[in-house]
């Protein structure tokens, strides 16, 4: 049985950035949750703004990866709760491919950008390495 009680629900959209020779951006999360650790760039979506547009915006925010919206194809919706710690958050996320070598800069809520090879991952926030395992 489920609880009946309408739960607030926040509305995010991250991005999968890889190259054509496998390798991932990542983002140090500059604050909590998971402050220190390595994400996907993302973020809430703002009111009025699609997910898409917002994907597009956090993308340029956090790792100054400036793509436009028709570039990005949709991997899916990630609604599991309990993926966030402060609360029941569901993300539309996002792909792009790059080629590589294609320059990145930390910017807002990041303390570093970096490239990974995406069979050398470390330990990533949140449900992350689901949303980076489902473009394989």
């Amino acid at each position: 049985m489920t609880d009946e009680t309408p739960e607030t629900i926040r509305y995010t959209a991250d991005v999968v950035v890889t190259t054509t020779d496998d390798h991932v951006l990542l983002i140090q999360r500059g604050w909590d949750p998971h402050k220190g650790m390595w994400a996907l760039p993302g973020g809430h979506v703002d009111s009025g703004e699609t997910s898409l547009a917002a994907a597009v915006r956090e993308l340029a925010e956090e790792a100054a990866v400036y793509a436009a919206p028709d570039e990005l194809a949709q991997i899916g919706v990630f609604d599991q709760p309990g993926r966030d710690p402060r609360g029941r958050y569901v993300t539309a996320a996002y792909h792009l491919t790059v080629i590589p070598g294609t320059p990145i800069k930390a910017g807002t809520d990041a303390d570093a950008a970096q490239w990974w090879p995406l069979n050398a991952l470390p330990p990533l926030a949140f449900d992350h390495a689901d949303i980076i395992a489902a473009i394989r």
